[in-house]
């Protein structure tokens, strides 16, 4: 239970909430190549000269979840390049009374990594800030 873990509450539907987190580019990261439209996907999501993953889609469900794979990581950052290798990357969508709820877990990504301090600061940016603001204004924060 040591995985990273946040949630965050919006208006909006689970349907937009849906297709925020599938559009990569506007929330996480500008410098994406690749798809994520179907189970099998891959994609690849870069801030040059600091970190590069491969991903793969291994859950879709339209509305409720989206689940990437990390296939291959590289942080300018730390010793072990292997620290995200096969973690899973996690978005629960549900309803919470009239609104939308999005639980987010980076499974395997552990206190005890190297990365774990400016990785779990990253995603707290990202799922705390970023994503939420694509939802509810059309506009995110990505990583140029």
């Amino acid at each position: 239970m040591d995985d990273f873990t946040t949630s965050f509450v919006v208006d909006q539907s689970p349907e937009t909430v849906f297709e925020a987190i599938n559009n990569v580019r506007g929330w996480w990261g500008e410098d994406v190549d690749g798809s994520n439209a179907n189970v099998g996907d891959e994609f690849t999501y870069r801030v040059k000269g600091v970190h590069c993953s491969r991903l793969r889609v291994i859950e879709r469900v339209a509305d409720q979840k989206v689940v990437w794979l990390v296939l291959e990581n590289q942080m300018n950052f730390v010793e072990d390049q292997t620290e995200w290798l096969g973690t899973t990357i996690s978005f629960d969508i549900g309803k919470k009374d009239d609104k939308t709820e999005l639980r987010f877990a980076h499974l395997g990504l552990l206190p005890q990594f190297e990365c774990f301090g400016v990785c779990s600061n990253a995603w707290g940016s990202l799922i705390g800030r970023s994503l939420p603001s694509l939802i509810a204004t059309g506009t995110g924060h990505p990583y140029k």
